[in-house]
């Protein structure tokens, strides 16, 4: 789970990937999901799957559960 690092805008984005570090310069440059562009991120959680389909089942469900979702940037 990424964090937008403007402190103005509380912006967040769920994702999987193989490439933790790619993925968030991706996203740092401009590349990575539409969603994610004009932005800086930081990373603020994080879990390791090693079956993709239990990583994207609980993308998911991290996207659908807000109040996981405000618990994990308040606390970052």
């Amino acid at each position: 789970m990424l964090k937008s690092v403007n402190n103005k805008i509380t912006k967040s984005y769920v994702g999987y990937t193989n490439n933790l570090n790619l993925r968030l310069k991706k996203h740092n440059t401009g590349k990575g999901a539409k969603s994610t562009r004009g932005y800086k991120w930081k990373i603020i959680y994080k879990k390791r799957f090693y079956d993709k389909r239990l990583a994207m089942k609980f993308e998911y469900k991290l996207k659908k559960d807000k109040i996981i979702r405000k618990y994990l940037l308040s606390i970052n």
